[in-house]
């Protein structure tokens, strides 16, 4: 049984490499960053499963390769790139990987809130351009941070807030409980937070969850901190609230299109802060990632 990694871009390939031991099976490496859905039957041909980091897999692609069996997402939003249901009816079945890297997303989205609540991106950039820029902004210690769905990354980032003297309140779509975290109803949750950080995954039922109408619910003048997936906010509802003040900054990890499109309205706000999806790039979530993908590959490969 072969395997082919299809898009080891911004050195996962070398990561790849590095994580593999001698008992796993072979696996291909492609270093090509953008695979079209034309490309794609010809990369997977000869291939019985593949690792995807962020090309979309088609169902009429995979009806081309008969012998192709198994996508192993590496990371939890498969869904943003394919339709596993969809693919499941074709023979293929998803595996996506989760915990790999809750500590690097939950330190990436507290630093993005701290650079939001403190407009550092805004005095950097002044900065580079000759400006001496000087903002005000809140003192987060004693403020209350939301957090909309509560799973590995949640409580990561509930840790360190409540750590750096933060309340931290959360709601979730099934009941839970952890310490030092207070669990609400999502209208609550909303009319309490000076922070909202998202942490939902991107099902068919969480696209677009945060509408106009619960942006609305959002206490006025909060921070709204997105590194799960940027479906789950309506994009020109968000766009709307941070033009009229409503919302007082966005931190964005995570966007309707990716990678962001040049001129888009998101990067000519002066109230928004922007990272390139990379809330889960460390060297140590990368490595955890790749040697799980590669766990993965060797039970499939075994009939497991």
């Amino acid at each position: 049984m072969k395997g082919i990694f299809i898009d080891a871009v911004d050195n996962l390939g070398e990561v790849f490499h590095k994580m593999k031991q001698p008992d796993d099976p072979p696996i291909s490496v492609n270093e090509q960053s953008q695979v079209s859905e034309a490309e794609l039957p010809g990369l997977l041909r000869g291939h019985q499963f593949a690792l995807v980091d962020h090309t979309r897999i088609t169902v009429d692609a995979v009806r081309q390769v008969p012998e192709f069996k198994h996508v192993i997402f590496l990371g939890t939003g498969a869904r943003s790139y394919m339709d596993p249901d969809a693919l499941a009816e074709v023979g293929v079945t998803v595996h996506t990987i989760k915990g790999y890297g809750d500590t690097a997303v939950a330190e990436h989205t507290i630093a993005l809130m701290w650079a939001a609540a403190r407009g550092i991106a805004a005095m950097d950039g002044a900065m580079r351009h000759g400006e001496w820029l000087r903002m005000n902004g809140p003192q987060l210690t004693g403020k209350t941070i939301g957090l909309l769905g509560f799973g590995g990354i949640a409580g990561e980032v509930a840790r360190i807030a409540g750590g750096g003297g933060m309340r931290v309140i959360a709601w979730n779509r099934t009941p839970r409980t952890a310490p030092g975290v207070t669990f609400m109803d999502v209208d609550t949750l909303l009319a309490e937070s000076d922070v909202l950080s998202v942490h939902l995954l991107l099902t068919d039922e969480t696209r677009g969850f945060l509408d106009a109408s619960r942006l609305a619910k959002l206490r006025k003048g909060a921070i709204l901190v997105n590194t799960a997936r940027g479906a789950i906010v309506d994009e020109a509802a968000m766009v709307a609230a941070l033009q009229s003040g409503a919302i007082a900054h966005a931190a964005l990890d995570v966007f309707d299109v990716e990678p962001l499109p040049k001129g888009h309205i998101l990067s000519t706000l002066p109230n928004v802060t922007l990272t390139a999806h990379s809330a889960f790039r460390t060297p140590e979530a990368s490595e955890t990632l790749l040697r799980r993908a590669q766990d993965i590959a060797k039970r499939i490969a075994a009939g497991g």
